[in-house]
């Protein structure tokens, strides 16, 4: 590897390099310790300095210096150091094995050696020696993505080094690297970590000692930050086997933060494909470098932070400060720049955030720089509103690319302005008056107005134009005046709250607005506030007539969604009178059914009818639909599809919630998945099946303004309320009786509607009564003592437990699939663990390297268990060659081939782990019989085929002949006539078979010999091998002659009437054999038979079988026990080196996988 030339000086006291060859302009040297047979001491010593210490050529075991004669300085190219002579030196390059270096040498002597003796300036030698190696850096860093790197240099010596240690693919990106240690035990092993797109990496070299790690991320089931005896903060990796403790004095942040973003990525490329939505920049593995996994980590929390869509890309972050007209000041924070948004953060959290969809912004303009107003810029948006923003650093680049994107927004989706008050605006508080508050600050006067929006909406008849509570009022059981002033006074705090603060989705949100959420929002304003809070508002405003198409597009159609969308329609809400008749009905079943067309992945969940029954109470049919999109796509990831994904890891969260915030509960209540099974439906239904309605509504407010985070806090507050109960339960019965009760009994005192019944039916009557507790103050409770979690802290636990949820998948796969397999085969359970994880491997291997290959798709959890994981034919053949005892040296490829056309019943080019080990059962546990049926169904279709690599054998065409009669001379020369005794055991055979089963077709010549082929390759290297090719050549030269007499026997009908009444005359008794009857026949009846009316050459499986039993030695081959855990072990060590192999087309050092 070429390096940049620099000076290095270097100690001639060290001596650690030992020249190997030398010209007059160059020297080769190799480093002390490296290649001595002998291991010595100062060999020793110099691996241990080049595994600790860091320095630019420290562990290349070879380099070229350049020697400029009669000058003082010496520039090593191709990796050095000058050891004599100079106490300077340039370093150009490095050499990992004497073949890289020798082909350096190779080329400064082929392309500058002759060249340099033209110089006579010393100076413009080693100049132009210099520049030369320049060119060569430059040329194949062009070539290679370590130009990407912030340090490019160092970046491509470490990857180098990794590719020459670890022998991956170069389909194996390096993402980072990292000077670390490595503890067993208590014994730290210094060396180097190599975080790629796969696979964690270690290496060591310490005092003569190597160490290689390699964990693939998906074998990855826990990562996390710990501490041990020595270091108060390491990262340990847990797999299925081992744990293991890194540690570093520098950057422990930076790669915890790279390694879980890794395992994230990979993992759910890998195992949950199902879901996966990757940015465009990271949908291809081999491109994704440290740079794209910092901000693919910006860019989620981003989304999150905001709850704006999954496909929106962040663009850039940008320090600056905010004008906030409440508070008269500039409020310092960020700037977040994406696709369709601006967004701000304060700095502190909770103080100010501001979302502007770009679709509302009318101008961005940039105002003049003052002392007092740094680089300020002005955004207008439509409602007459204006934000300043100022301290923007590169204010210009930024306006641009702001303004470019703002005309493609508005060229995609035109705006249209309208004066007049839309038709939904039907609250007071909406309405385009003189609502408007002035806040002036030198010649800017910041307007909050009414939000004008699109009135000109497609609306069709079938639709209702109105929410359903509007129109289905219940009474209340207090007097409706008393409840409507509480409403009035709610209605009166947000008219002032929205004069302040802004009435649109461009808002200003603060501590204020939390704290009116909690208290309930007024149902007059439910709806509405919930489509700003979501910014469903902007998705009904970008998609005019989108809704009304998908429910003309879905009415009518018949298939499995829409068969239990009808059976959930009648249970959602039932107490409630908007779905006690049609009209309620009517109107969910539209927004599912249109929901289910739109999205087919997820297509419709249960409790998504209970939600969306909610959002149609509170908003008209068309704004209900775009909120269950919000919920689905943006606010709940990943919880309604087929394995609710996001509902499971969120569980997992509030598992780790209850540890940290109620430690005596969790103590007491040793298993927590107790506790997340009964709060699994508080997450999917956001508490509205287990809460009487008029309470749930007021967890839904807090839910659309501080997503998941309100429903954590608000379990946690349901927990703590009733944790002398729970640690008092004896069983999860109880405790589930003790939530339940609490939940039931939460009212909403402020509600105008009725109070709600019960959605239990646990207690009788007759009970004492059970205290109530008011939702407002549980709410309040919540934000108090459990509040404090951010947005980043909880997509962080997300990250970290959806790797323990999404393995949880794998082992629940896994055990599933071996519990149907146990039973059917005779290979021990564990040894079936172990070809299940090779089986797995296999498959995994392939998507790391491999572009996605229609035949073989990627893991599908979808499918049924036994399914998921399937391998194509050069999968299964490498698997073959590493567990199978029919090795069969160059012709163990052609018969795995064999083996995978028959295994694949289905002929789709891929096979299963249960036809996989059902036949490595036979082949290790099954009688001879089995055995040799096996082999024998491998040597005729569908296995064999016209096409077989081996078909074109010289022995396919001609057919074999012999006359040797059916007599075998014994060692002691006595001759025994086998013809009796191989009757009696076909006909033995044949009351043993199966009546039920198929009859497998005869054998023709062509299938024989290749049967034969096998054999012999079987036989080879056995400690019986002499004897076995004995034994074979006796038995195919029986089945020879009994297949040429069957065909002689064939072909009796076209000879003449005499030669047809002399057989007829000699025929068998039907119970007997007729072709071992007519092996009796001597070799001159048998030329009564004209050769051109001879038949098809045949033997069949009992002919075979029976013939195979002559032998001893054969019988014992097929019937001696066989042990398939050392084919297990090897296996594991070798699949890599197996795999890499074939990826790169070379023979390379064999990497050991660490069985972590």
């Amino acid at each position: 590897m070429w390096l940049k030339p620099e000076e290095v000086l270097l100690k001639n006291a060290l001596k650690l390099w030992v020249t190997q060859k030398s010209s007059c302009y160059f020297i080769l040297q190799r480093r002390r310790g490296h290649g001595e047979g002998g291991g010595r001491l100062t060999g020793r010593l110099v691996g241990a300095l080049d595994a600790v210490l860091d320095s630019n050529a420290r562990v290349a075991p070879f380099r070229i210096l350049l020697q400029v004669p009669g000058s003082q300085v010496y520039s090593p190219i191709a990796c050095g150091e000058l050891l004599n002579g100079s106490d300077v030196y340039w370093a150009v390059a490095t050499g990992a094995t004497l073949e890289e270096i020798n082909q350096h040498w190779d080329w400064l002597e082929q392309n500058l050696l002759h060249t340099l003796s033209v110089f006579d300036n010393k100076d413009d030698i080693a100049s132009f020696v210099k520049g030369k190696v320049k060119a060569l850096i430059a040329e194949e860093t062009s070539s290679r993505l370590a130009e990407q790197e912030e340090e490019p240099e160092k970046f491509r010596e470490a990857l180098v080094k990794f590719e020459a240690r670890f022998n991956f693919p170069e389909a194996e990106k390096l993402v980072t690297y990292y000077s670390c240690c490595c503890w067993k035990g208590r014994v730290p092993r210094q060396g180097w970590l190599y975080l790629s797109i796969n696979h964690l990496s270690f290496y060591s070299f310490f005092l003569g000692k190597e160490l290689k790690l390699v964990v693939p991320w998906v074998d990855i089931q826990k990562l996390e930050r710990t501490s041990n005896v020595f270091l108060t903060d390491t990262i340990r990796i847990t797999t299925q086997n081992k744990e293991r403790d890194f540690s570093m004095f520098l950057n422990l942040d930076e790669v915890f933060k790279i390694m879980e973003q890794l395992a994230d990525v990979t993992l759910r490329r890998l195992l949950d494909n199902e879901v996966f939505d990757l940015d465009p920049d990271l949908q291809e593995p081999s491109q994704i470098t440290k740079r794209d996994l910092e901000a693919r980590a910006q860019n989620e929390f981003f989304r999150a932070f905001f709850r704006l869509p999954r496909k929106e890309k962040l663009h850039a972050v940008v320090d600056c400060s905010l004008w906030t007209p409440f508070s008269r000041c500039h409020t310092v924070g960020r700037m977040f720049t994406s696709d369709s948004y601006i967004c701000f953060a304060s700095r502190e959290d909770g103080c100010c955030n501001v979302v502007l969809p770009l679709r509302e912004v009318v101008s961005i303009e940039k105002m003049e720089d003052t002392s007092l107003l740094p680089n300020p810029i002005i955004v207008s948006i439509r409602s007459k509103m204006a934000f300043q923003f100022i301290e923007l650093k590169d204010r210009d680049s930024l306006v641009e690319s702001l303004l470019g994107r703002l005309r493609k927004i508005h060229a995609d989706h035109p705006v249209r302005y309208d004066t007049s008050t839309s038709e939904d605006m039907t609250s007071p508080v909406f309405h385009s008056t003189s609502m408007c508050s002035e806040h002036k600050f030198e010649d800017l006067e910041m307007v909050s107005s009414q939000n004008s929006e699109d009135s000109e909406r497609e609306k069709s008849p079938l639709l209702r134009p109105e929410a359903l509570v509007a129109v289905f009022q219940q009474s209340g059981g207090q007097s409706p005046d008393s409840r409507m002033s509480r409403e009035q006074i709610k209605i009166s705090l947000w008219n002032d709250h929205f004069v302040e603060y802004g009435r649109t989705v461009c808002m200003f949100r603060t501590e204020k607005i939390r704290k009116l959420v909690a208290m309930g929002i007024p149902e007059s304003l439910r709806g509405r506030l919930w489509l700003l809070f979501s910014d469903a508002m902007t998705d009904l405003a970008a998609h005019p007539g989108y809704y009304g198409k998908l429910v003309e597009e879905s009415l009518g159609k018949c298939c499995l969604v829409t068969g239990e969308i009808e059976r959930d329609l009648h249970r959602s809400l039932p107490e409630h009178p908007a779905f006690q008749n049609e009209t309620g009905i009517a109107a969910l079943r539209r927004v599912l059914t249109a929901y289910a067309h739109r999205n087919p992945k997820i297509g419709y969940c249960q409790s998504m009818n209970i939600l969306t029954s909610v959002l149609l109470l509170y908003a008209r049919e068309e704004e209900a639909f775009w909120l269950l999109v919000a919920v689905c796509e943006r606010m709940l990831p990943d919880y309604f599809n087929h394995r609710v994904i996001g509902a499971q890891v969120d569980q997992s969260v509030f598992e780790e919630l209850i540890r940290e915030h109620l430690p005596e509960l969790a103590e007491h209540m040793n298993d927590l998945s107790a506790l997340a099974s009964i709060s699994l439906s508080w997450f999917l239904t956001l508490f509205l099946s287990i809460m009487p309605l008029e309470s749930a509504v007021n967890v839904v407010d807090c839910f659309f303004y501080d997503g998941i985070k309100a429903i954590f806090q608000l379990g946690l507050a349901v927990l703590e309320a009733n944790a002398e109960d729970l640690c008092s339960s004896k069983d999860d019965g109880q405790a589930l009786m003790v939530l339940s009760r609490f939940l039931d009994h939460i009212k909403n005192e402020e509600s105008p509607g009725p109070t709600g019944g019960s959605h239990h039916a646990f207690f009788s009557d007759d009970q004492e009564p059970y205290p109530v507790t008011d939702i407002a103050d549980l709410i309040r409770d919540s934000y108090e003592k459990f509040g404090d979690q951010s947005v980043e802290q909880i997509e962080h636990l997300r990250c970290k437990h959806r790797i323990r949820v999404l393995q949880g998948h794998e082992d629940t796969t896994k055990q599933n699939v071996l519990r149907v397999v146990i039973p059917e085969v005779s290979i021990l359970p564990e040894d079936l663990e172990e070809l299940y994880d090779l089986f797995k491997r296999e498959h995994l291997l392939s998507c790391y390297w491999e572009p996605p290959c229609p035949l073989s798709p990627r893991h599908d959890p979808g499918r049924p268990y036994a399914e998921q994981y399937r391998i194509d034919g050069r999968q299964f053949a490498r698997l073959f060659q590493l567990v199978s005892p029919w090795t069969c040296g160059a012709h163990t490829d052609i018969l795995a081939e064999r083996t995978f056309r028959l295994l694949d019943d289905n002929m789709d080019q891929l096979i299963e782990f249960r036809a996989f080990v059902s036949c490595l059962d036979i082949m290790y546990n099954g009688e001879m019989n089995e055995k040799i049926k096996l082999l024998y169904r491998l040597h005729i279709p569908p296995a064999l085929t016209e096409n077989d690599r081996d078909s074109q054998s010289p022995l396919k065409n001609p057919l074999l002949s012999t006359s040797r009669p059916l007599v075998f001379g014994k060692s002691n020369g006595d001759a025994i006539d086998y013809q009796k005794q191989l009757k009696q055991m076909i006909k033995d055979l044949a009351k043993e078979k199966d009546k039920a089963e198929k009859e497998l077709p005869k054998m023709s010549q062509r299938e024989f010999i290749q049967f034969c082929k096998t054999l012999y390759s079987m036989f080879h290297e056995d400690p019986e091998e002499n004897n076995l090719y004995q034994a074979i050549a006796t038995v195919t030269t029986l089945l020879l002659q009994i297949g040429e007499v069957g065909q002689r026997s064939s072909s009796s009908g076209s000879c003449s009437q005499e030669c047809g009444e002399g057989l007829q005359a000699s025929a068998p008794s039907p119970e007997q054999d007729s072709v071992f009857t007519d092996t009796r026949k001597t070799p001159q009846d048998s030329q009564a038979f004209p050769e051109e009316a001879e038949g098809d050459w045949t033997v069949s499986l009992e002919h075979i079988l029976a013939s195979l039993l002559t032998e001893q030695s054969l019988v014992n081959f097929f019937e001696k026990p066989l042990d398939i855990k050392p084919k297990l072990e090897n296996a594991k060590i070798n699949q890599y080196s197996l795999k890499t192999s074939e990826v790169s087309h070379q023979s390379q050092p064999e990497l050991k996988l660490s069985n972590l």
